[in-house]
């Protein structure tokens, strides 16, 4: 059998390169790291592709808005809390710069037990065999007996909680967000999927309190997503229940007549994931406003974001 032959490419048809159009110049390149540069060279000095771009834009967009006296939203998994990042948060919150928190049902056992003992995060891999997993005594009293309180004031789960946490003085309050939300008054909600936290598997656990007091925080939740016209709203960490909760809380706040639609939404995940992408960054900007996407470790992305805003509002003064 006969080998093919080669193309021939001598009739190839070129151009000239100082004709085309590229995308990447030297003008777009990073600038080399100095000893002792601040946050805002930093910034200043990323390359401007991809995220490099983003990211100070992102920044741009949340001081703005934090000038102008618009909501900035947070809705965020346990992780966050898990990889130690609650104090930069805090601080955040007494800035002025987080208006408010939502969080999954685990942010609140995670936070409950920094509150309670300074620890958290068992090794599930350790303890399932045994059925111990997620059996801890306190952690399920507490939490619990705060949630049927809250049913009974016709309150929130967030709230309950932060109250439960200020009038127990526990000792690592001060590491507790929702204890420092609550001291602050900032509100918290909680988003509860049932049967997906460990202290549903605790005697003192009620479904009937831990929906009605999730129920209101989902309504509160769109009581602040109403204001969001010209504010943030961040997902950190939360690869599926907070994303669709934000895109009901949408869907409603507009359905009643409120005008959301020219707002900044950022996704910061591991990895990018299909609800934070299509719920959070991508369509709830379609009328107006940007969505972004950051993928990275919390506990490296959070503060580089935390500091470049900080320094850019300190700039503004």
């Amino acid at each position: 059998m006969p080998s093919v032959p080669p193309l021939d490419f001598s009739g190839l048809n070129t151009y000239s390169l100082h004709e085309r159009h590229s995308k990447v110049t030297v003008a777009d390149f990073a600038q080399a790291v100095k000893p002792g540069m601040t946050v805002r060279e930093l910034i200043a000095n990323l390359p401007k592709q991809l995220a490099g771009k983003d990211f100070p834009e992102l920044v741009e967009r949340i001081a703005a808005a934090v000038i102008s006296k618009r909501p900035v939203l947070v809705g965020m998994g346990a992780h966050v809390i898990k990889v130690g990042l609650a104090p930069i948060l805090i601080d955040l919150m007494e800035r002025g710069i987080i208006s408010a928190l939502a969080l999954n049902g685990a942010g609140i056992i995670h936070d409950a037990e920094i509150a309670m003992v300074g620890r958290t995060s068992e090794e599930v891999a350790n303890v399932l065999g045994a059925g111990a997993f997620g059996a801890a005594r306190e952690t399920g009293e507490v939490l619990n007996q705060a949630i049927n309180q809250g049913a009974k004031e016709g309150i929130g789960l967030g709230e309950a909680v932060g109250n439960a946490l200020l009038q127990q003085n526990f000792p690592f309050n001060s590491q507790s967000l929702l204890a420092q939300a609550r001291r602050l008054g900032i509100p918290v909600t909680v988003h509860v999927a049932m049967g997906t936290d460990i202290i549903h598997i605790h005697p003192a656990a009620d479904g009937a309190a831990i929906g009605q007091c999730s129920h209101h925080d989902f309504r509160v939740f769109c009581r602040l997503v109403s204001g969001l016209e010209g504010g943030v709203y961040l997902n950190l960490g939360s690869a599926v229940l907070l994303p669709e909760v934000f895109l009901k809380a949408l869907t409603v706040v507009r359905n009643l007549g409120h005008v959301v639609q020219r707002f900044t939404t950022a996704n910061f995940d591991f990895i990018r994931a299909y609800r934070p992408a299509t719920n959070v960054v991508h369509r709830p900007t379609l009328e107006g406003g940007k969505g972004f996407n950051f993928t990275g470790h919390h506990e490296l992305m959070i503060p580089l974001l935390a500091a470049a805003v900080v320094d850019k509002l300190a700039c503004s003064e």
